[in-house]
């Protein structure tokens, strides 16, 4: 901040209460940090459980095969390629281990399936957030859905 905005604060506001604020910010930040991480981990079970009651349905087949951007150009232009080596070049690689190129004989067809299976429910996970993040914007505060999907976009990269 500049020198002008923090004199005009120290002129406008009596210290204590510059200092309660701050205070109450950061106790506000510490427990939306907290609770997006909480519903984060929740969201992952929740995406499993719904995950394998449909796979026992006929609706899976039409959902297991989504594709939400189809342009290569698009793709390239949000950096997948990026992502992509990241994921194979970092510690995200050790994650799943169901989905791992081992040798040649590797069934594709098997680390495909695997690869719905994680893609569906980390997509249902994401959804069940977005929700809980709607309503606590709507109930409390836009910060605190806005914290609540930041940690949900880190947990589910």
């Amino acid at each position: 901040m500049s020198k002008w905005v923090i004199l005009i604060i120290r002129n406008l506001v009596p210290t204590g209460h510059i200092v309660r604020a701050l205070a109450t910010i950061k106790k506000r930040m510490i427990k939306y940090l907290t609770f997006g991480i909480s519903i984060s981990f929740i969201s992952w079970i929740v995406g499993m459980i719904l995950n394998s009651i449909l796979m026992k349905t006929g609706y899976y087949k039409k959902i297991s095969n989504l594709n939400f951007i189809t342009s290569k150009a698009l793709n390239k232009n949000i950096g997948i390629e990026y992502f992509k080596w990241v994921v194979k070049n970092s510690f995200f690689k050790f994650f799943n281990q169901k989905i791992m190129l081992k040798n040649k004989k590797t069934g594709l067809t098997e680390i495909r399936k695997e690869m719905t299976v994680a893609e569906i429910s980390h997509l249902i996970g994401f959804v069940f957030v977005t929700f809980f993040a709607i309503y606590k914007s709507i109930t409390h505060n836009y910060l605190f859905g806005l914290v609540i999907m930041v940690v949900n976009n880190l947990m589910n990269l």
